[in-house]
């Protein structure tokens, strides 16, 4: 074996070895983004307390309206009959699809 016969042969098996990292890699990304997201909580959560967040509406205080819950909102964007799901007023976050804040706005 000389020197030209085997340094393209190593090229390859490196640029092999790179490329099966990669699919290995990009592969196992969908399971990492649709991993659930903590649950908000306005004990820990300063946005969620400013923003009076309840995990149960029933419990909110004014300006809450019967009626008006996460799973109603524009910002919720669970799937319907999940108990929780992302909101866009809390990125990163779960809220209760039964919860309100004072940032609710309702679906049209």
């Amino acid at each position: 074996m000389t020197e030209e016969t085997a340094s393209p042969r190593r090229r390859f098996l490196k640029l092999a070895g790179g490329a099966t990292a990669a699919m290995v890699l990009l592969g196992s990304l969908p399971r990492r983004v649709w991993a659930a997201l903590p649950h908000l909580s306005a004990a820990t959560n300063a946005t969620a307390k400013a923003l009076k967040y309840v995990e149960d509406d029933t419990k909110a205080g004014p300006p809450h309206k019967p009626g008006e819950d996460c799973s109603k909102c524009v910002h919720f964007s669970g799937k319907p009959g999940q108990a929780y799901g992302p909101c866009a007023i809390f990125p990163g976050f779960d809220v209760n699809a039964k919860g309100w804040c004072s940032g609710f706005q309702a679906k049209s």
